[in-house]
């Protein structure tokens, strides 16, 4: 399982989780404390994961935080 942590504002974490929603399956996300986020998507997905958090990091803000920093599960 690849996953990431991501924080976004706590008024942005319902659209995190529409748009993740809406990505058939691309991953799951899992709220720790506010607007502090665990993402986890299947290795295979990878790809789209990092594009859609790229994206989600110029519109709203979000902060990804480096892959190691998040860890990988294998």
């Amino acid at each position: 399982m690849l996953v990431r942590r991501v924080d976004v504002r706590p008024a942005d974490v319902v659209f995190l989780k529409g748009i993740l929603e809406a990505s058939e399956g691309l991953g799951t996300i899992f709220a720790e404390r506010g607007g502090e986020l665990v993402v986890a998507a299947p290795p295979d997905r990878e790809r789209e994961l990092v594009e859609l958090l790229d994206d989600l990091a110029r519109e709203i803000d979000a902060r990804v935080h480096p892959e190691a920093e998040a860890g990988r599960d294998r």
